[in-house]
């Protein structure tokens, strides 16, 4: 299974409904925190939800792609995987975003190494995927991942080339999705009767709505403090005038307070099949694709400046449409040689063996 919900029409195992669901619902809460970035300079109550989103809507989209992640040696089939799911249409959109940015007047500059706006999930998916294996024969796999994120944001050379600086910023939310599957909290959760699954949502709602309102309350003290650069984990501490030794310390409470809103996040997501959880299948078309929609909303002023009340509640309606016009089967139809491009010309009939002969599988043995 994808880590994104792809790959619809290879053989797949039965898929839960809890975790389609968890992935529609997460990457519409990325199309919405991108739709209202304009709006949160002029009015606190944008800002305020934006903050919210982003404390939790990244954190839980790298972890649900950490929980199906496999940790073991990768074959001939994850390795053609990792270009056919990330490689190649990572190449394809950072060309497609280099000429759009050209044909409206721009420098043509096709640099690989920059990925441009959303695309460095692509690049940071790659790299957790093939460091998980090596990553979980140490001891402790969680508690270095946090040491690791908190000491890149030290280190004012790590930035967004190759995006490494969000790569290792967030790659406790990785594998924390991936422990999640050690720890078969999923099976219990669905085993679980259902007065107790609406006492632990009841705690869940009570952790979320606790949040939102310190964050209502404490806006204009968060907005000095620049909190939202912090949950962007895409550049050093000293890069934003933080540049004391605790400032790692800032960064360990936000990781904290993300693992226990990734796991309220799932408890509050629907157990059974529900309008949306077909739709979870196709989230890395609404994730590559909602930012062309976006794009003239976004560069060409028309919400810059003060807005009136009714634009916020526009654009989160306009973002969840966006979310479903890209779930739709014709969407994925036209679109897949791009997203999911197969590629098969370039592909190998067997895998190699270590001296560079070709094994070809056994049906194809004479």
């Amino acid at each position: 299974m994808s880590a994104l919900g792809t790959a619809t029409t290879r053989p797949q195992k039965r898929r839960l409904p809890l975790w389609d669901n968890a992935r529609w619902i997460a990457v519409t809460l990325v199309v919405i925190g991108h739709a209202i970035l304009k709006l949160i300079g002029e009015a606190d109550v944008a800002y305020t939800l934006y903050l919210f989103i982003y404390a939790f809507h990244v954190p839980v989209f790298v972890a649900v792609s950490g929980y199906f992640a496999k940790s073991g040696p990768p074959d001939a089939r994850q390795m053609q995987r990792l270009l056919t799911d990330i490689v190649f249409p990572y190449l394809i959109f950072e060309t497609i975003w280099t000429g759009l940015r050209w044909i409206l007047g721009g420098k043509f500059l096709l640099d690989y190494s920059s990925a441009s706006w959303t695309l460095w999930f692509l690049l940071a998916l790659l790299i957790w995927r093939i460091a998980l294996p090596y990553l979980v024969l140490l001891r402790y796999p969680l508690t270095i991942s946090i040491v690791i994120s908190i000491g890149a944001g030290y280190i004012s050379s790590i930035d967004g080339t190759f995006t490494l600086a969000r790569t290792l910023g967030l790659l406790p939310f990785f594998v924390f999705g991936w422990k999640l599957r050690q720890w078969l909290l999923t099976d219990t959760w669905l085993e679980l009767r259902a007065g107790l699954v609406w006492r632990w949502r009841a705690g869940a709602l009570g952790l979320f709505g606790g949040l939102y309102l310190l964050i209502t309350l404490n806006i204009e003290t968060l907005r000095e403090l620049q909190v939202r650069r912090f949950l962007l984990y895409d550049e050093s501490y000293a890069t934003f005038d933080y540049s004391s030794w605790w400032a790692g310390g800032i960064r360990l409470a936000v990781i904290l307070l993300a693992f226990a809103l990734i796991v309220a996040f799932l408890m509050l997501i629907p157990r059974r099949t529900t309008w949306f959880s077909e739709l979870g299948a196709a989230t890395m078309y609404i994730y590559l694709l909602h930012t062309f929609l976006l794009y003239p909303l976004r560069e060409t002023g028309v919400l810059d400046g003060p807005q009136p009340g009714w634009v916020l509640p526009a654009m989160i309606v306009l973002s969840v449409a966006i979310s479903i016009v890209l779930s739709l089967p014709i969407v994925r139809r036209v679109m897949r040689p791009l997203v999911e491009p197969k590629a098969r010309w370039l592909f190998r009939p067997g895998a190699a063996t270590p001296t560079g002969t070709i094994v070809l599988p056994h049906r194809d043995r004479k």
